[in-house]
């Protein structure tokens, strides 16, 4: 993932509502964040494949960020 896919990524996941991020269980979240972010930014077929592994890896830091908000 480039630097500027990263950094509208992580603003994507700031301006989600928190209890999106925390109800949601991991498969479903996982999928709501690529489709959710890749509607507002178009993705290629291995852009969407990179993002799922890259969420995949991230979900326990979102989850954190959206509790401690």
């Amino acid at each position: 993932m480039t630097p500027l896919l990263l950094h509208r990524f992580w603003s994507f996941i700031d301006d989600t509502q928190s209890s999106i991020l925390l109800n949601l269980d991991d498969s479903s979240l996982e999928n709501w964040l690529v489709n959710q972010f890749g509607s507002e930014h178009p993705l290629n077929g291995l852009e969407m494949d990179v993002l799922g592994d890259y969420v995949r890896s991230r979900l326990p830091l979102i989850r954190e960020l959206a509790h401690t908000r």
